[in-house]
């Protein structure tokens, strides 16, 4: 067994700050080698970033969805890919921690396991003598690459008939990594295609995912910790929101560090700070950061006034959920995009990082699970009364 520092959530925000200059300089290194650079990796592991949601036993932190929340938007401010991955790893390894013990303690032998996943259920399980052979692929598998464990999503077929998605943990080592990540933004997560060909999953490491989608978790010693008897669906939005919060305020450090001694090009303003659309335009983008941060911030605390107390979640707090980090998201985009408008034509150049935070935003807010129309649209069908019509909540 293990023991953890007792690092407070100021300690572990203190980290993520203290990397800021190391994920500044790495973050063009990371979008031209479309992954994080190893240096990064090790930075983010030293300072245990990525033990935030391992329990205590195996020398994590267990910690709450606020300190989630915090860390990853200071490491936003610093690089967006680095913030996404760390908190994709995050969500993977809440997964696991709903296996049985057992599981557990083999996952969690690794010293920074960096468990990596995804919730499309785009396999095919097939049931054999102690457990199920999968195959299959998973497209925007964030950080996989650098990953001990994988979380598949796979649909087994039942004896009626009908199909089952069931969650299960493969090494890394069984699957086979496709790369085929070129895209405009975020390009630095990695996020690669997985496929697994006839990868044998022992039983003990499958789960039926409407039974987790439920709260009906495996482990017998994380059901009385606060951190782990919290739906998956709320936990996953915390866990990866303070990423969009993060890119909002990268964009204000951008902008006014380039302030300074800017002109409006064919005006007759000697100083753009002196101009009354400046003032507007950065009032505007730093309300709009404001509001996503109550938004953020109301969604973490729900989830951990809730698991702190044991209580269930409503219908329409599982919903909202989903509206807080959907509106989080667009109100994040909406800051960037103002100040992004603000900041020239000179901001095109690639050594500007205005450009990275406007691609990396508008990434993050093209996932599905992040949408904030179709969460918005979700959160509506709730408070008219209507049934959901997803499983994802």
């Amino acid at each position: 067994m293990l023991t953890a520092d007792t690092a407070t959530r100021a300690d572990l925000v203190r980290r993520a700050r203290e990397l800021a200059p190391l994920l500044k300089e790495n973050a063009r290194r990371a979008e031209e080698d479309r992954r994080l650079p190893r240096e990064t990796i090790g930075a983010l592991a030293r300072a245990g970033l990525f033990r935030l949601r391992v329990p205590r036993r195996y020398g994590g932190y267990e910690s709450d969805t606020r300190t989630l929340v915090e860390v990853a938007a200071e490491l936003g401010r610093a690089d967006g890919s680095a913030a996404w991955t760390t908190a994709v790893y995050w969500i993977p390894t809440f997964m696991a921690c709903l296996f049985p013990d057992p599981v557990q303690d083999e996952v969690f032998a690794t010293d920074d396991v960096r468990i990596c996943g995804t919730l499309s259920p785009s396999g095919l399980a097939a049931p054999v003598d102690g457990g199920i052979v999968v195959n299959g692929r998973w497209g925007f598998v964030s950080g996989a690459r650098d990953a001990h464990w994988h979380v598949v999503i796979a649909v087994q077929p039942t004896p009626d008939g009908q199909h089952l998605p069931v969650l299960a943990l493969a090494p890394m080592s069984d699957l086979t990594v496709v790369d085929d990540w070129d895209t405009s933004g975020l390009r630095g997560t990695g996020s690669v295609t997985t496929v697994a060909k006839d990868v044998f999953i022992p039983a003990e490491r499958v789960l039926a995912l409407p039974a987790v989608l439920q709260g009906a978790y495996a482990s017998e010693r994380n059901a009385a910790s606060p951190a782990y008897r919290v739906p998956l669906l709320p936990v996953a939005a915390a866990s990866s929101v303070g990423t969009a919060l993060g890119l909002a305020r990268a964009a204000r450090d951008a902008f006014f560090e380039r302030l300074p001694g800017r002109t409006l090009t064919y005006t007759s303003y000697a100083s753009q700070a002196e101009a009354p659309l400046t003032h507007h335009q950065v009032a505007e983008a730093t309300l709009k950061t404001d509001q996503a941060e109550f938004h953020a911030y109301r969604l973490a605390d729900l989830v951990d006034a809730k698991g702190a107390a044991g209580e269930e979640f409503s219908l329409e707090e599982r919903a909202r959920a989903r509206a807080d980090m959907g509106a989080a998201v667009r109100l994040a985009k909406e800051a960037v995009t103002i100040l992004a408008s603000a900041s020239g034509g000179s901001s095109i150049y690639r050594d500007v990082p205005i450009q990275r935070i406007t691609r990396d935003i508008h990434a993050l807010s093209l996932h599905a699970l992040m949408n904030p129309d179709t969460n918005n649209e979700l959160y509506g069908r709730i408070l008219c009364g209507l049934e959901p019509n997803t499983l994802y909540l």
